[in-house]
């Protein structure tokens, strides 16, 4: 399709009977069909569409009614849709896709830059900038992949993005007046969340947020970077930085039904584990390099468990150099296999020279003692299991020195020259503060049984 269109003639199969109009073509479309779009500024014609309940979600600049993909020729630059103050830029059924566009000056009372009526609607490299309405400023719904949500703001609540799945994405400068300026319910995947704000959940509101980097968000009650709403819709952080951002109570989160892991952030939150207060160390946060330093706290101080993704948000490898890093950006560079903050912590340096060097001379080194959780400068802090013994019906009963900041498992064995030798008993076991005891009521005879624990 093509704004200069001369001589649009349905079905607009060619560039020179291309349609001018983006809804003209996407009319004439079938499911599965694909409209390849042109350069150009598209700020005429729409159509209503509505909500599964038959009510009307009123005039958009381009209403995709079925599975169709639109794809522009040079990106976003250059493909913008305009929604001319008074209408919405996008809507988009399930199945629908738009790739390479500019969404900007839409406004409607649900999202002013595009709607989608299902997370099943896709938005790849897109840019939502300037967008207005009562809820969802920029887009509610969808799936948003490698796109830039900026400047949209919300009467109401949910500024960036309302409902929507977001894949390496960055929110910036978004606002809402009462919840969630950046991300309102939402999932975000390596995103960038800054300078976005509201009353309460300056960057994000009620949302799930895995490897993402939040900073510089503002809110005028609570949690300026990020805020749970209720039972329901709870704050979960897992591997994020969530620094530099203000608000006059609990500037970085507020979170009381929450769950945030391996995260950076200050101060130390009351839920969770794995959790370091120390400065990120950005390349350049005066400048908006959000990228981690060769020294930064945030190497290697993830949790795998979370990762969801294979790449970062530059598209570079997740994990470098075997444990994933916090925030959105993976530090590609070579140092440690040792999380940077446990060994600043100690003294140890982060060049991986002291990874496999046993400080303490117990036996362990400092990459054992990290992946056990115990102290790299006391020879008494080890993973070390004590004499069993039984109880009065004869079970054995096993006990090992322990933290409460890792799961154990235990394996056992009943003939040692056997191979393997060993097989499971017992996984996600949850570590105590100072010695854990697991009883074998399925050793039923005289044995003999041995054990061994590790850290799972």
């Amino acid at each position: 399709m093509d704004v200069n269109s001369t001589n649009a003639t349905p079905p607009f199969i060619a560039w020179g009977t291309a349609a001018t109009n983006i809804q003209q073509a996407v009319d004439a479309a079938s499911a599965g069909d694909t409209v390849i779009v042109t350069d150009g500024v598209y700020a005429v014609s729409g159509a209503e569409t509505f909500d599964s309940y038959g009510q009307s979600l009123g005039i958009s600049r381009v209403a995709v009614t079925n599975a169709v993909t639109l794809q522009s020729v040079n990106g976003p630059q250059f493909t913008v849709v305009d929604g001319g103050g008074s209408n919405r830029c996008a809507c988009l059924a399930d199945g629908a896709s738009l790739t390479g566009f500019t969404l900007t000056n839409g406004s409607a009372g649900s999202a002013g830059g595009v709607f989608c009526a299902t997370t099943n609607g896709f938005l790849t490299n897109c840019v939502i900038v300037g967008n207005l309405a009562y809820t969802g400023g920029g887009a509610i719904q969808g799936t948003l992949c490698n796109c830039t949500l900026s400047s949209n703001s919300a009467q109401l609540d949910g500024g960036g993005a309302l409902d929507s799945m977001l894949y390496n994405c960055t929110l910036s400068a978004n606002s809402a007046r009462e919840d969630g300026g950046g991300a309102l319910y939402a999932t975000l995947y390596n995103c960038v969340v800054s300078g976005n704000s509201a009353l309460v959940g300056g960057g994000t509101y009620g949302c799930a947020l895995y490897n993402c980097t939040l900073v510089g968000n503002s809110a005028g009650s609570v949690g300026g970077g990020a805020s749970d709403g209720d039972p329901g819709t709870p704050c979960m952080l897992y591997n994020c930085i969530v620094y530099f951002n203000t608000a006059p109570i609990d500037a970085n989160c507020y979170a009381r039904f929450c769950t945030l892991s391996n995260c950076c952030i200050t101060p130390l939150p009351a839920c969770g584990a794995g959790n370091i207060t120390n400065a990120p160390l950005f390349v350049d946060y005066a400048n908006g390099n959000l990228r981690l330093q060769s020294n930064s706290p945030c190497i290697n101080a993830g949790n795998n468990a979370y990762v969801t993704t294979t790449t970062d948000f530059d598209g570079n490898p997740r994990i470098v150099s075997g444990t994933v890093d916090i925030g959105a950006y993976e530090y590609q560079g070579i140092g440690s296999v040792i999380s940077y903050a446990w060994l600043q912590y100690y003294g140890l340096p982060t060049d991986g020279s002291a990874d496999f060097i046993d400080s303490d001379r117990d036996g362990m080194n400092n990459w054992q003692e990290w992946i056990c959780g115990t102290n790299p400068t006391n020879v008494l802090s080890v993973l070390k299991m004590f004499s069993p013994s039984n109880t009065a019906t004869g079970s054995p009963v096993i006990s090992w020195e322990s933290v409460n900041t890792r799961m154990y498992f235990l394996q056992r064995a009943t003939n040692l020259t056997r191979f393997p030798a060993f097989s499971a008993l017992q996984s996600n076991l949850v570590g105590q503060s100072s010695n854990t005891t697991y009883t074998d009521t399925t050793a039923t005879n005289a044995g003999p049984y041995f054990y061994r624990v590790g850290v799972q």
